[in-house]
């Protein structure tokens, strides 16, 4: 028989109360219990009350070949029981990490996060870059469209400029005639 200490809820809706069992590893999670080991309750302010554990049984079942959840091994070491399990799930997750960290990939839920925002923020530098690049393309545009424009408004100013000339030679012919006529 394969014994777990594992977790049952108990409580009621959006308040939970768990106990902490010896339960076979067969059973559903409320399951026949072997022993009843403690109890958790997670919404308990007070920290020595919030896990009551008979710690002399739990280190009995850990003994005899009892597997703890990964919580109640959380537990378990909180109260200051080691247990190889503990050792070998850390020996386990470190492993992980290092061949996560090898292949580049993320590891923890913070890690998924940091490189979402870095995927995030490079997407933004490549969006301001080429709506930068679409910027200077129609600049580009519009400077050659008056280039070419300019000659056309450089040719109407001469021209402009020509009929002034033609234009002001006139009063200036009068108005230097009289003088010179004065003069003689």
């Amino acid at each position: 028989m394969a014994v777990k200490l594992r977790m049952s809820r108990m409580g009621r809706r959006n308040r939970p109360f768990f106990r902490i069992n010896a339960v076979e590893s067969r059973t559903p999670r409320d399951g026949v219990v072997l022993e009843k080991l403690g109890h958790y309750d997670p919404i308990e302010k007070d920290a020595a009350k919030q896990i009551v554990l008979n710690k002399e049984r739990a280190q009995y079942w850990l003994d005899k070949g009892a597997v703890p959840s990964d919580t109640v091994s959380q537990i378990l070491l909180r109260q200051g029981i080691k247990h190889k399990y503990a050792e070998e799930s850390t020996a386990h997750r470190a492993k992980a990490r290092a061949l996560a960290r090898a292949k580049g990939r993320p590891f923890t839920k913070a890690e998924r996060i940091a490189t979402q925002k870095q995927a995030e923020a490079a997407k933004e530098k490549a969006k301001v870059a080429e709506k930068t690049k679409v910027e200077h393309k129609e600049e580009k545009a519009k400077t050659e469209v008056q280039a070419k424009a300019e000659p056309e408004v450089v040719e109407e100013k001469a021209q402009d400029e020509v009929a002034e000339q033609k234009t002001e030679p006139e009063p200036e012919a009068k108005e230097q005639s009289p003088p010179e006529e004065k003069q003689q």
